[in-house]
């Protein structure tokens, strides 16, 4: 497998529990709206769910199931350890990684960090790490990496957060690593519609209905255009995004 397209996803979710099973769009879950939207663009072959062992993520792996993709249940804590060990199962070469809090990840904008990727000859590739460099708003985080170059994290990751949060070390250690960020012409970072709280959740059903209604395909600039032209989602999604500043320093 050259690539795979790895969905982070469990039901233990600290700020909103089991959010990945919240129904979002016509009866269908954020993790099963994913799933369709990533499935519009890519083969079922080169997607795959990483979840973890307890048993309330079962229902993860039923859903992987549904819609005849493979699944791989590893550590919940050590999701670093998770992501070595799924692609050495599934023999992933270069890993895509998206997670399912952020269920509008734009597929396209996939395909065009692939051909990026391919191109640099990089370890590493973001459009929203590090934070502070970002244009991207929050919600379309994607991240390819290889999978050689992972292990090679692995081994140099001490710390819980490093281990937790899987890629940190690609682009904090730039004198072990290649890494790029990818940027927009005009700064969208300040946005936030990845769904960390019952708020969010809400935000990203209207703007849903919106690019449904308008037959878009959900692009950064489409999204944020949404929110820019309602006050209440506006106010709230850039609120959202200080507030996970506030609560994620190790981004920086």
């Amino acid at each position: 497998m050259n690539f795979g397209i790895i969905i982070q996803a469990r039901t233990g979710s600290t700020r909103l529990p089991k959010k990945v099973l919240a129904n979002i769009h016509e009866g269908k879950n954020i993790l099963e709206f994913q799933i369709q939207r990533v499935l519009k663009y890519f083969n079922k072959k080169n997607l795959f769910i990483a979840t973890t062992t307890l048993k309330q993520d079962k229902t993860i792996k039923n859903i992987a199931k549904k819609y005849k993709i493979k699944s791989y249940a590893g550590s919940e804590k050590n999701v670093l350890k998770r992501y070595i060990d799924c692609c050495k199962k599934y023999k992933i070469k270069n890993i895509i990684r998206i997670t399912s809090d952020c269920p509008l990840v734009d597929p396209r904008l996939i395909k065009k960090m692939m051909t990026i990727f391919k191109k640099k000859k990089i370890d590493y590739l973001s459009n929203t790490l590090p934070i502070n460099n970002s244009t991207y708003p929050d919600g379309t985080d994607i991240e390819i990496f290889k999978y050689k170059s992972l292990k090679k994290v692995n081994e140099l990751a001490k710390t819980k957060i490093e281990k937790e949060h899987v890629t940190n070390l690609f682009w904090s250690q730039k004198n072990v690593f290649k890494s790029n960020l990818i940027k927009m012409k005009i700064n969208l970072s300040k946005y936030k519609f990845s769904i960390d709280y019952k708020k969010e959740l809400n935000l990203v059903r209207k703007i849903i209905l919106e690019l449904n209604k308008k037959n878009l395909k959900g692009t950064a600039k489409e999204i944020v255009s949404i929110i820019k032209k309602n006050t209440k989602m506006n106010q709230l999604s850039q609120n959202s995004k200080k507030k996970f500043l506030n609560n994620r320093k190790d981004l920086f």
